[in-house]
Order: structure tokens, then sequence, then C-alpha cells
């Protein structure tokens, strides 16, 4: 079965409503008016109120209300940082907000008054890159996101594949060194302690603090002062030709490569998207992360592999991916409006009847 979609038919027909995407992060609210083609129309972007919920609920839905007063939004969609539940509606857990168990699309859709839906910021950005991105002509995508963890989502003709209670995609959590590095996750060893932007700034400001001579360009970089060290800095570092910085992202993209190995073994995707912040590095990440990916890869040599290519869509995916999902529901939202406007009106019959009619009815249900 071939991994590229074949060409989809033309149905002048089909509505295609604008739709409202909402990404929320750490520090910012990000979002944008979005069509079915994945063109972003309009973006507005407010900071994150600190760890207050109703006050990140009350800047989505200004936020919407803006969009709307100049264009048509039929529906939104929110992508949060989170376990977000397989309903779509309820996030379960934030690591960045107060959200325990917040019936979110319930609170914003009653105030919005169009229909909402409500997934993890990884699953919006995979499914954004997979229709409109780097994935598109792919029928099985895989999207890792490498941030200050690693996070991620498996698309599969179209559709985010969520698991049984919607917390599939928590790549970055699989045990790849037993009693290796302690996670905040409580547990050793996790993927993401060896391949993500904290792993990179870890190692390197651990070399600050040992004064090895490699690291004099970093220590340049921060006056001495590791703690002040920041993923982008190695990267531009690298980037500007800094050997240690070089081989640090190299390091991050071998264990990349590893972990990426099994992944394919266990769902052999056609394509592998790279996404997030740490990203930006480019080929300086991905040529070693395809290097030791082909080493790993099982069955080597006899096998067709997957591409791996970097996301296209960047800090837009998020929002562009909601969006997607919420034209989904406006579309269901429409037929279902339609066929109760459809169907016909019932009405009962009362007729009289005198004894002879009562007592034959009686016979012929004797339980009524």
């Amino acid at each position: 079965m071939s991994d590229t979609v074949p060409a989809r038919r033309v149905r002048p027909s089909r509505w295609d409503p604008l739709t409202v995407g909402v990404d929320i992060g750490g520090t910012k609210v990000l979002a944008g008016v979005v069509d079915s083609t994945g063109q972003v129309l309009a973006v507005q972007q407010r900071p994150t109120t600190g760890h207050d919920v109703a006050a990140v609920e009350d800047t989505i839905v200004d936020l919407v209300r803006e969009f709307s007063r100049e264009y048509d939004v039929a529906a939104v969609g929110v992508g949060a940082a989170g376990f977000v539940d397989a309903t779509r509606s309820v996030v379960m857990f934030s690591p960045h907000l107060n959200w325990r168990r917040e019936p979110l699309r319930a609170r914003v859709a009653e105030r919005v008054k169009v229909p909402v839906v409500v997934d993890n910021d990884a699953n919006t950005m995979a499914l954004a890159e997979s229709n409109f991105g780097a994935g598109k002509g792919h029928r099985f995508v895989l999207c890792i996101t490498l941030g200050t963890g690693i996070g991620g989502a498996l698309v599969l003709d179209h559709r985010v594949y969520r698991g049984t209670h919607g917390m599939a995609g928590e790549f970055g959590h699989m045990q790849v060194v037993p009693n290796g590095h302690r996670c905040e996750c409580g547990n050793r060893g996790c993927w993401e302690q060896y391949a993500s932007g904290n792993a990179l700034v870890r190692d390197a400001r651990e070399l600050i603090r040992a004064h090895s001579p490699m690291a004099h360009h970093l220590r340049e970089v921060v006056a001495g002062d590791p703690m002040l060290l920041q993923g982008p800095q190695i990267t531009q570092a690298a980037r500007d030709g800094d050997p240690l910085s070089i081989e640090l992202i190299a390091d991050v993209g071998n264990w990349l490569g590893v972990g990426l190995a099994g992944m394919t073994a266990a769902f052999d995707p056609g394509c592998i998207i790279v996404g997030g912040g740490l990203s930006a590095a480019g080929d300086l990440l991905l040529d070693p992360t395809k290097q030791a990916f082909t080493r790993a890869l099982t069955g080597r040599g006899f096998r067709d592999e997957p591409v791996i290519v970097a996301a296209e869509l960047g800090p837009q995916a998020g929002f562009i991916g909601a969006a997607d999902m919420a034209r989904s529901a406006a579309r269901r939202s429409r037929r279902s409006r339609g066929r109760r406007r459809d169907r016909p009106v019932r009405r009962r019959t009362v007729r009289s009847e005198g004894p002879v009619e009562g007592v034959l009815r009686a016979l012929r249900d004797p339980m009524r």
C-alpha cells in the first residue's frame, strides 16, 4: 500500500468555513483565522497571564470575538500543552497552567456560541504539518517536537491517533537508558533526557562548570554564568562554527536518530517530521539524526526508509492544526442542524373509542 495520498476529487458543494485556531503556550497565546487550505488570514498574539485559568479563558474568548467582527467564524479549535481527554473537551493536566480536569471546551463554547474542540498542542501541530506542511502527500506521518522535552503525534490518513484515553504521543518518556538521567516525570532514562533542548543545555552547562577548554566560547557568551545559557545561544554558536556547540547538537541528533529508529520499527511511518525550537539547528541536527537512524533501523538495507524532514509551518503550526480540527466540528454541527430541520414532525392522533374498541385493544395488548 502506497504511503502517498491520491489526489482528492474537487467537491464544489463542500462547505469550507473559516475557523479560529488558538495555541496556548507557557508565555503567550497565539491565534489566527484559517481557511480550508491552511491559509492564515489574520493573526493575534497575547501574553499568557501567569497561571490564572480564568484569565486565559477570557483571552481566548476576546480573541474569537475580535476575529468575529471581521470574519464569519464557524468554530474554534484550542491547542494546549498538557493531557486532553479522548472527547477533546477536558484538559486533564497542564504543566504550564493550573488546569486540572478543566472543562475548557464547555466553558469557551458557552461564551462564543460556536462549536469548540480542544486538543494537545503536539497533536494540532502534527495535523497542520501533515495536511499543509512538510508531511503533505503522505498518509502515515510521525511528528516529533523538540523543545524542553519531546512531544509528538502519529497522523494516520489525516487523523491523529490519540489512544484509549486521548493521551498517546508522549514519546519523550520512553525509557532508552536504564537507570539513566532522572526525568521530571519521575522516571529515569527517558528519551527526552538525551534528545531535547533540556538535554542540550544541561550538557553545555556541565562543561562550563567543569571549566572545559572546549567550552570557552559558550563561557564568553554567558559571561561565565552557566545558568544564563539557553538553547538558542548554543544553536547560534554552532552556526557560527563553535566546535563544542556543533558536537553537542550532534549528540542530540544521535540520540534522536536512535529513538526514531525504534519508533519506525513500531509504526512504519512514511514521513518523519522534526519540529520544535531545537529544529532551528537545521542540518546540524538532522544530518547526525539521519546517520544514527540508518545505523539503528531494524531491517536496514532491506526496507524503504521514511523521509526525515524539518517542519515547515513554524510557530503557526499549532493554531493552524487546531483550526483544521475545528473545521470538522463545524461541518458536523451544520449537518446535525440540517437533519433536525429536515426531520418531519410526528403528531399523535387522539381517537375517541367506544366500549367495544376499548375491550378489543385490551385483549390485543394486555400489558398496556
